[in-house]
């Protein structure tokens, strides 16, 4: 394997050699034209040798970067998941038979900017306006009850409206890098095999915004199959009924034809914790939440069991944390048919 040697070592085997051509005698001088030569030629050769290493990384999709690991990803036909749109609704107060124009343009506080999909008519004194993000990603996402305001006032009609109660959502951003390239690595290591269980996890992870999928044969009987998954990227993982429908068309799409499959939402099954943590500090309770959180991020799944043991593992290797008791759970927790373990709240006793 070959290993990219150091500067101090370019620097060295530089000098070395322009002392043997030139048949010095002694130690050379530490500022020494050689040795100020050595240092400028083995600069030049690191900076080569740097360009060397890169490309070799570039030949391997496990270590490919940008176009390179394009190029590895077209040929197993391997897309990345391109940036979504956020969409919703924003209500508008005004007179009725009023109109809101189609890409009516209107801005978050923070700048993040909307248009209006089509033109809506204001009745019983509401304008429900269906609005979408001007720029792709997560960003474009809004909790319910935000603001938005038109950006060219409308006669008879408040500039201001709110976000309605479904919230917007859906804007994902691009997939990363990281995230591209393990869908990469896992195409390679596990081939398609016609309708085997991993092909339903690739298949539903290639649709936008899904991170974790569980696959259950039989799920209804001999011939069909039920998929879960979750949206770990979204402010809540539980996919709403459309992103549901998206999985469940993509996958008819690529099943055996005699398969009957069947996609659904894990429902939340919160577990409530009640800790003791010395010391008791907002940076260890902190600490001590992620932890619990990264855990039910790893071992949970549908129908699945976090152990006690782990989860005394998660508490106690809390950064800051010296000792802890935990007072509930008492036991494993076991989560029901279609219930995804999460971390409900935190009792600090």
């Amino acid at each position: 394997m070959w290993t990219r040697p150091s500067l101090e070592t370019l620097i060295e085997r530089t000098k070395q050699d322009l002392e043997s051509r030139l048949e010095t005698a002694g130690a050379v001088l530490r500022r020494a034209v050689i040795a100020v030569i050595a240092r400028v030629v083995a600069g030049a050769a690191h900076l080569l040798h740097g360009y060397l290493q890169f490309n070799a990384d570039q030949l391997w999709p496990d270590t490919a970067i940008g176009r390179f690991l394009l190029r590895h990803a077209s040929i197993w036909d391997i897309e990345r998941q391109e940036a979504t749109f956020a969409q919703g609704n924003v209500e508008f107060e005004g007179a009725d038979g009023l109109v809101v124009p189609a890409l009516a343009a209107m801005r978050r506080s923070d700048g993040v900017e909307y248009i209006a999909a089509a033109a809506a008519t204001v009745s019983s004194g509401i304008a429900a306006v269906a609005v979408e993000a001007v720029e792709a990603g997560a960003d474009g996402n809004c909790d319910p009850g935000v603001v938005l305001t038109l950006t060219q006032p409308i006669a008879g009609i408040n500039s201001a409206g709110e976000v309605d109660g479904d919230g917007i959502a859906g804007g994902n951003d691009i997939e990363s890098e990281d995230n591209w390239r393990g869908r990469l690595l896992d195409r390679i290591r596990r081939p398609p095999l016609g309708g085997a269980e991993r092909d339903y996890e690739k298949w539903a992870k290639e649709v936008p915004g899904v991170t974790r999928v569980w696959v259950e044969p039989e799920w209804l009987g001999p011939g069909t199959v039920g998929v879960q998954f979750v949206r770990d990227g979204d402010d809540d993982i539980f996919p709403d009924a459309d992103a549901v429908a998206d999985v469940q068309d993509h996958i008819d799409d690529e099943r055996p034809v005699t398969a009957h499959v069947t996609v659904t939402a894990p429902v939340p099954d919160p577990v409530d914790y009640e800790i003791r943590i010395s010391p008791d500090t907002p940076e260890v309770r902190a600490a001590v939440a992620a932890e619990l959180d990264d855990l039910h991020y790893r071992d949970g799944e549908p129908e699945g069991t976090i152990l006690l043991s782990r989860m005394r593992e998660a508490v106690s290797i809390a950064a800051g944390e010296l000792d802890n008791e935990i007072i509930s759970p008492v036991a494993d927790h076991v989560s029901g048919p279609g219930e995804l373990p999460v971390r409900g709240e935190i009792t600090w006793s």
